[in-house]
């Protein structure tokens, strides 16, 4: 990560959100994650769908506790009845999402050891296959787990919201110009809008 790099690139492509990216220390928030945690963040992509920080944030504390030393894996998720996962707070159909995930990594249908060396687009094959798994969730694990510089997420209700905020403008094409000046560094663009809304994903 070259963060200098990065924000010449934004000075010189868009004088709208530079003054955002300047500012915004992404040492900590760009940091690929071990293959040992793959499956616990795509757990925590799950439960996040459709929720507040602060919503997902109290589903997944709940969750986590629920395992012996904290420890999330396949196997301990298929112990647990629907019911006792509904318990923690997510949705039915959550429930089964992440235990159709448990079982398609236990069976060998979704090896997350090697996903790491797939294409942006690989990735979001890979995992769309797993049901309860969209866009938007392999984008954020795109992001958020393997640490891709280049990936922005247009179903995401949020950066929609900061790009009509800060260009005045909502139709899909002119976002798409926006966002296509940022390549290859689109993900810093997404952060830099998501910290305009003083908001997490």
């Amino acid at each position: 990560m070259n963060i200098g790099k990065v924000r010449t690139h934004f000075k010189s492509v868009d004088p709208i959100i530079y003054p955002i990216i300047k500012t915004i220390n992404f040492s900590d928030k760009i940091q690929p994650r071990q293959p040992s945690q793959y499956f616990t963040s795509l757990c925590s992509e799950i439960i996040s769908q459709q929720l507040s920080g602060k919503a997902a944030d109290a589903i997944e504390k709940k969750f986590i506790n629920i395992f012996p030393k904290k420890h999330i894996t396949p196997e301990a998720i298929l112990k647990f009845s629907d019911q006792e996962l509904r318990d923690v707070g997510m949705s039915w159909a959550k429930v089964k999402y992440i235990k159709n995930l448990s079982e398609k990594v236990l069976s060998g249908t979704l090896n997350l050891r090697t996903i790491q060396y797939a294409s942006d687009q690989e990735v979001i094959n890979i995992l769309t296959q797993v049901k309860g798994i969209g866009q938007w969730t392999a984008e954020m694990f795109l992001i958020f787990t393997l640490g891709r510089e280049n990936v922005f997420s247009h179903g995401d209700l949020g950066l929609r919201k900061a790009i009509k905020n800060l260009y005045k403008v909502e139709a899909p094409n002119e976002i798409i110009a926006i966002v296509d000046k940022w390549s290859p560094y689109k993900t810093y663009g997404s952060l830099a809008l998501w910290h305009s809304l003083d908001n997490r994903p």
